[in-house]
């Protein structure tokens, strides 16, 4: 059976061009793993569920969706800088002892060492403040 593999991404990639190449390249870089997208309307309903119910939406990826993986291939912003939340499922995965990848300039290289990353780590605000304005999604 094919091992997960996790795709990170922050939000406002979902649905865009982008999130499909870079669904297309990671397929076709790791045709032995089954990618796992967040961006799934199962996980936006179990994320909203957790949020109600448990208080913290993340809490239902970590628990449900990032425990049955066993790799990740994560997105950061632009800049470098990545989002808590992506940071965090990187963290999470790479923490259990699994691969991780990050995507940069639209190549898939291994970081070395996460705790190098940690100064790049947006807090949660900064985070949602490069994915909403005013409300509405804003272009990655």
């Amino acid at each position: 059976m094919p091992k997960k593999l996790y795709f990170g991404h922050p939000v406002n990639v979902y649905g865009t061009d982008l999130e499909k190449i870079l669904l297309e390249k990671i397929a076709a870089d790791f045709p032995d793993w089954n990618i796992e997208n967040p961006n799934q309307k199962n996980h936006q309903e179990g994320y909203e569920y957790w949020k109600k119910t448990r208080g913290n939406g993340m809490d239902y990826f970590f628990q449900e969706v990032l425990s049955g993986c066993e790799g990740g291939v994560f997105l950061p912003f632009r800049d470098g800088k990545w989002g808590a939340g992506v940071f965090g499922e990187a963290r999470y995965i790479a923490l259990k002892g699994y691969p991780i990848w990050r995507i940069d300039i639209g190549l898939i290289v291994k970081p070395t060492d996460l705790s190098s990353m940690q100064p790049l780590v947006l807090t949660v605000e900064e985070t949602r403040s490069r994915i909403r304005a005013n409300g509405q999604i804003v272009p990655y």
